[in-house]
């Protein structure tokens, strides 16, 4: 019976923190089978926007993370937010715990948002497209393409050793290659950002994995940078361009909800 009281208990899950006076709600779109209804505690002129749910730990499943991340695109339309952690959830059933939470660090909040205001987070993925990228290698590279030309109707069990020498010659040179377009599209795509988060690419293709924090007037010129850069180079790379999320790589909330 103690343990069915525990799973029951209920708390307040956090999503995100906005400028906002007076009640406002965004639907039964929150986490969990429940879809609660999503709305905000508010504090002075700031906003914690909640949602019932049971004080438990919600898995890092697709599921779960899909729709913490719907909840803050929603209030994103109306709103500059600052993203919570997410799972981050008061173990307090009634407001109280939240609005010692606005209090507490509303200072925090407060200069956040202000810095934070009419700002948006951009991501953008850039992968070279393999076979395209090998060849311009091939091409661009005299040495590489005069070893090569002299191996190419040899047996291979006669020229292993030349071959592998090939091969780590290419390796080095997409790594060069894959850096110095790296630098040069980030060059051009700086000017238009307040801040950039590079993060780590994954597999040796990547070009370019990072995020970008835009003021909403200055997003039309960097749409046009990046359509610019894809006319140029994709024909051997392709552009993932994510725009208006929440600013994710650029605020990063932790709330210690079991010090209340």
């Amino acid at each position: 019976m103690e343990n069915e009281v525990e799973i029951l208990k209920e708390g307040k899950y956090i999503y995100g923190i906005i400028r906002q006076t007076g009640p406002i709600e965004f639907g039964n779109i929150g986490i969990g089978k429940r879809a609660d209804l999503v709305y905000g505690i508010n504090f002075n002129d700031i906003s914690a926007i909640v949602s019932n749910s049971p004080v438990i730990q919600y898995e890092a499943r697709r599921v779960n993370m899909t729709t913490h991340e719907k909840v803050l695109e929603e209030v994103m339309k109306q709103f500059t937010v600052l993203p919570v952690r997410f799972s981050t959830i008061s173990e307090h059933s009634d407001d109280s715990g939240i609005l010692k939470i606005l209090e507490k660090d509303y200072k925090k909040f407060d200069d956040l948002l202000t810095k934070m205001d009419g700002k948006k987070e951009l991501g953008l993925k850039i992968l070279a497209q393999e076979t395209a990228i090998y060849a311009n290698i091939i091409e661009k590279y005299d040495e590489i393409r005069s070893l090569r030309g002299k191996l190419i109707n040899l047996p291979p069990d006669k020229t292993h050793y030349q071959r592998m020498k090939i091969g780590e010659m290419v390796a080095e040179a997409l790594k060069k290659e894959v850096e110095n377009y790296k630098n040069t599209i980030l060059d051009v795509l700086k000017p238009f950002a307040d801040d950039v988060k590079i993060n780590d690419n994954y597999g040796e293709l990547m070009i370019l994995n990072a995020a970008f924090l835009i003021k909403s007037i200055t997003e039309p010129d960097f749409d046009k940078a990046v359509i610019e850069l894809d006319e140029k180079y994709g024909q051997f790379m392709t552009f993932k361009y994510v725009g208006t999320l929440p600013p994710y790589n650029f605020v990063n909330l932790i709330i210690n909800t079991k010090e209340l």
